[in-house]
């Protein structure tokens, strides 16, 4: 069997879990989208009569809470739960022996998910879209491919973030405080509590130079069309620069935790 075709296993069998723990996947799709409606409720009464808000129209304020949404629900399924219970209960060992690279087939993994958390989520923003005035969508069909190609990368830098969190759990006895507080630092840094431009000026800086404002910032942004469209390439070309980074600093971090297994005999 070549490569692609274990990897594609790998990312089929994840997908169909999905389908098996149907009521998890419903429950847990109905607290985002409830979670969803409460920021959205809360934005509305922060705007209240305001035409502009930090730059943000109470209009375009509403589509960035759809991309958030999407960009977080394709992107939220596979946490360091997933990879840190292998480590913690110890199959991971078994990981070793097959013929597959662990970092790839995780990733796999996450792919497979997200093909049915992207559609599922698509559709309830298309009817919320329909019972939610003002909402513009952009008519260029360049924007919409620079929108799925920004999406997919900051699906790639997300899953970088998230697998060298999980990877501490070689030197932790527990992920619990390590998951919550990757959480909190990503949601505040790629902008997915609030618009980057909220921000004071010395932590916008300080969040656009560091990859967690590719998955959230970037997509919307690039949607929004605040940008022209070499702009929309460079910015393309940061998450792409970030993501390589992330995935070659997971190479390096497995090889040396499974170098530390190995010598203390784990």
């Amino acid at each position: 069997m070549s490569s692609f075709k274990k990897y594609r296993s790998i990312s089929n069998r994840s997908l169909q879990k999905v389908l098996a723990y149907r009521t998890s996947y419903i429950i847990n799709l109905a607290a985002n989208f409830v979670n969803l409606l409460a920021i959205y409720f809360l934005w509305q009464g922060i705007y209240g009569g305001r035409e502009e808000l930090g730059g943000y129209t109470w209009d375009q304020m509403k589509t960035y809470l759809l991309i958030t949404f999407l960009a977080n629900s394709v992107l939220s399924w596979y946490s360091e739960t997933a990879i840190s219970g292998k480590i913690l209960d110890g199959s991971v060992a078994a990981d070793l022996l097959k013929p597959i690279d662990f970092q790839s087939a995780r990733f796999a993994e996450t792919l497979g998910s997200s093909l049915l958390e992207g559609g599922m989520s698509a559709v309830i923003i298309g009817a919320f879209i329909l019972f939610t005035p003002g909402i513009n969508l952009p008519h260029s069909p360049l924007i919409w491919v620079f929108f799925v190609l920004s999406l997919f990368a900051a699906m790639v830098v997300k899953f970088g973030i998230v697998y060298l969190a999980a990877l501490l759990c070689f030197w932790s006895t527990g992920s619990l405080g390590i998951v919550w507080a990757r959480i909190a630092i990503t949601n505040l840094l790629s902008g997915a509590l609030v618009p980057l431009v909220f921000f004071p000026g010395w932590l916008e800086k300080l969040a656009m130079v560091l990859p967690f404002q590719s998955i959230i910032h970037t997509p919307t942004v690039i949607f929004l069309q605040q940008v022209g469209a070499l702009d929309m390439v460079k910015m393309i070309g940061v998450q792409c620069f970030w993501g390589v980074a992330l995935w070659i600093a997971g190479k390096l971090m497995w090889n040396w935790a499974v170098r530390q297994v190995t010598i203390h005999g784990g």
